[in-house]
């Protein structure tokens, strides 16, 4: 299953993802496993989350899928950086505006609407820049389920 034959040469599948654009540049996307499969189609970790960590505030970000896949709600994690999470709603409130504004700035990111903040994204302790997407989708879909709109 990781060997795909090609004539007289094997390409290895290594469960990331990419492509090349007109100039032959390769663009890495993340790993397959960690994409959102939403009903309008793929959305992608790495492209997705660059637009999010540009915020100054923004030590680093997720992206998630609560449901099923196919029918994903994409959902932006955001950790911000060591004393930079708002204490209050308003701060809140007025670092996830500026955090929407960013998303409705690309086409890539313009059909996120839902963001949340954690105050430290789970990680492998041997690879600190190993997010557990797994075990924060759960925690998104908790704390989505427990909203009222």
């Amino acid at each position: 299953m990781a060997k795909i034959a090609d004539s007289d040469r094997f390409w290895h599948r290594m469960g990331d993802a990419g492509y090349l654009d007109q100039q032959d540049r390769f663009w890495f996307c993340g790993r397959v496993a960690h994409r959102v499969l939403t009903p309008d189609g793929p959305l992608f970790t790495v492209p997705c989350e660059a637009i999010f960590n540009r915020h100054e505030a923004v030590y680093r970000s997720a992206l998630v899928g609560v449901g099923s896949p196919g029918s994903q709600r994409p959902v932006i994690v955001l950790e911000p950086w060591e004393g930079q999470m708002p204490s209050t709603d308003a701060g809140r409130a007025d670092l996830l505006a500026e955090i929407r504004d960013l998303g409705q700035g690309s086409p890539l990111t313009e059909s996120i609407d839902t963001f949340l903040l954690h105050p430290s994204l789970p990680v492998d302790i041997r690879h600190n820049a190993k997010i557990f997407r797994e075990k924060l989708a759960v925690w998104a879909a908790e704390r989505l389920a427990g909203r009222t709109r």
